[in-house]
């Protein structure tokens, strides 16, 4: 089973569009970066685990790219879009090609394992 979501047919046709085009930019700058970049990291200023997710980064040698929206109270719209589109509700949200891999935690455990290395992202 899929996350739950509410199905467009539920949504009234009069919102509709608004609730499908709500913050597509945001989305689509995201897609792109994960489309051009083996690595990407999600995050907001001011917040300690995406920069600790790109320290682990640098020291194992893994190159990323980083996308950053506000901090805690500016662009939580742009954020809460992005947290509803992943699913995922914590800062940062990593992608390793095209897959979603979590938050710092779950990075340090791939990067841990070996899973995620310099030589996985080329």
């Amino acid at each position: 089973m899929g996350r739950r979501l509410l199905p467009m047919e539920r949504v009234h046709p009069a919102v509709r569009e608004t609730v499908e085009r709500r913050f597509e930019g945001t989305i689509t700058e995201v897609e792109s970066a994960i489309a051009a970049h083996a690595v990407v990291v999600v995050g907001m200023g001011l917040n300690p685990h995406p920069m600790r997710a790109r320290r682990m980064l640098r020291a194992a040698g893994i190159a990323h790219h980083y996308l950053s929206y506000g901090s805690y109270l500016s662009q939580w719209r742009r954020r809460t879009a992005l947290k509803m589109w992943v699913g995922w509700h914590t800062f940062p949200m990593v992608f390793v090609r095209g897959d979603f891999v979590g938050g710092a935690d779950d990075l340090q455990r791939l990067i841990a394992s070996g899973e995620l290395s310099p030589t996985s992202t080329r």
